[in-house]
């Protein structure tokens, strides 16, 4: 990880934005984001005793996805449709890989769910990590491809390979980056992950100060 940019990057963020995320302009982007009531959506419809009906998390799964801003709007009906058509069986999978990842074994839940998005031939990064992101916003990562690439080259982060096709090998890897830098910012910097992965987008190319 090369710290010096981080740094760098911190300081011109709070130099642009005094307060950090507590700036006006940050404020109107995360209400433009709706962050709150997606994180309250999804905390709402994912808590534990709700994976008794197997149908309705799949149905908020297609929900959340549709709502979210984080989601490419192509993929958002491929989702939908997706989940629309999946059989029984598939849909217990995808449920009880989720309730995994929320609530118990992570890695066992995200495999779980890569397996049934990849059937599917949606094994994106964005509907692998959007619902864990907001159901555990100070946790769990959300990955997004241009973001990612640009985060690894730019801090020089010491990670496996960037694929297209999720694995836990590198959220993983890529995780504990994002948490390793987190604890090295300013704490107005890291109210969630989110809103720090934004201030590392932020940070690259034509958007440094």
């Amino acid at each position: 990880m090369n710290i010096t940019r981080l740094e760098e990057a911190q300081s011109a963020f709070l130099e642009r934005f005094p307060g950090g995320f507590a700036h006006p302009e940050m404020l109107a982007i995360a209400k433009k984001h709706k962050v709150d009531k997606m994180t309250a959506l999804v905390q709402e419809r994912f808590a534990k005793a709700r994976f008794k009906d197997t149908d309705a998390i799949v149905a908020s799964m297609s929900e959340v996805v549709g709502k979210s801003s984080l989601v490419s709007i192509f993929e958002k009906p491929r989702f939908k449709e997706f989940a629309g058509l999946m059989l029984p069986e598939d849909k217990k999978q995808l449920a009880g890989g989720l309730r995994s990842w929320l609530h118990g074994d992570r890695q066992a839940g995200f495999e779980a769910v890569l397996d049934v998005l990849s059937a599917g031939r949606l094994a994106k990064w964005s509907l692998q990590t959007v619902i864990p992101m907001y159901f555990h916003p100070t946790t769990e990562v959300f990955l997004k491809p241009t973001t990612v690439k640009g985060v690894i080259e730019f801090f020089e982060l010491e990670v496996p390979p960037y694929r297209p096709t999720p694995s836990w090998e590198f959220y993983e890897a890529y995780h504990a980056a994002i948490m390793d830098m987190q604890v090295r910012v300013d704490p107005s910097l890291r109210l969630a992950t989110a809103a720090f992965c934004g201030f590392l987008m932020m940070s690259l190319g034509g958007d440094r100060e």
